[in-house]
């Protein structure tokens, strides 16, 4: 269908099992995109145990797993999750500058950081909203 497979994920809440499927493709995943990928799925996973199927696009802030993702991500700047305080803190930010030898390296304000891959909680793109401001009603 030229969608890339992402991620997936069965997750309980409130006593269900949803079995979360996470797609996308260039340009980005449309409603109708998610229908025909789950009319093309539902029929090869009918013998899992799950309560709900979601299809979704991983979105633009989708964490960064695979070393295409953070080569596609280099320049940007992300948010890294530790499992266990660094430097003081478990959340930093900073422009990615690559996954090197195992390590997560950024180029911060403090200067370069480097985190253990495994250390690492999550690792995904800072969105930054500019600022719109109203026009002044008359």
């Amino acid at each position: 269908m030229g969608y890339e497979f992402v991620d997936v994920e069965l997750a309980k809440e409130h006593g269900a099992a949803f079995l979360r499927i996470y797609v996308d493709k260039a340009g980005g995943m449309s409603l109708d995109d998610c229908a025909a990928f789950h009319h093309a799925i539902i029929g090869q996973i009918e013998d899992l145990e799950y309560d709900y199927l979601e299809i979704s696009s991983p979105g633009v802030d989708r964490p960064l797993k695979r070393e295409r993702d953070f080569e596609k991500a280099r320049g940007e700047t992300v948010e890294v999750k530790l499992y266990k305080a660094q430097d003081g803190a478990k959340v930093h930010r900073g422009e990615l500058v690559g996954l090197v030898d195992g390590e997560v390296v950024l180029q911060t304000e403090a200067g370069e950081k480097r985190f253990a891959r495994k250390a690492c909680a999550l690792v995904k793109p800072v969105i930054e909203y500019e600022d719109i401001e109203e026009e002044e009603k008359p």
